[in-house]
Order: structure tokens, then sequence, then C-alpha cells
């Protein structure tokens, strides 16, 4: 039980770090990867409460916040260099 609790607060301390970065990243290329971290450290905190729970739901729900989460950083990243979604 105390891994657990030792891996969770590692994915705290990595959601601060990200939310810090997201707030003042010097660029908005910066701010996108806190965004696709913070994106990763909410399926780990996922993931873990589905280890917690015994639900294998959760395991649904965390691939299913993967799968937008990589979307939308490649939206994102279209955005960013300037090009249209169709290209």
């Amino acid at each position: 039980m105390m891994f657990i609790y030792f891996i969770a607060g590692l994915l705290a301390a990595s959601c601060f770090m990200c939310l810090y970065r997201i707030g003042h990243g010097p660029t908005a290329p910066d701010r996108s990867v806190a965004i696709d971290i913070f994106g990763t450290v909410v399926v780990g905190f996922v993931c873990l409460s589905a280890v917690v729970m015994r639900k294998d739901f959760y395991i649904n729900l965390a691939i299913a916040w993967a799968l937008v989460s990589f979307i939308g950083t490649l939206a994102l990243s279209k955005h960013l260099e300037g090009r249209r979604f169709d290209e």
C-alpha cells in the first residue's frame, strides 16, 4: 500500500509541475508539451485508481482519455504551425 501512495505522490508532483509550465511557459510549444504530459499524468491517475478500486472500467476510460489527448495534441501542433487541419 505504501508503494501506491508513493506513486500517487509522484503523479501529483508531476501534475503540479505541468500546471506550472502551462501557466508560465515561455513559448506556445512548451505549453503544448506540458498539456500533453498533463494528459499522460491524468491517464496515470486513472490507471492507479483502477488498481486501487479493482475496476477494469477505469482502464477503458484511461485508453479513451489517452486517445483524445493524442488527437488534441496533434490538432494543437497543426494550429501552432499555421497549417489547416485537412493538410
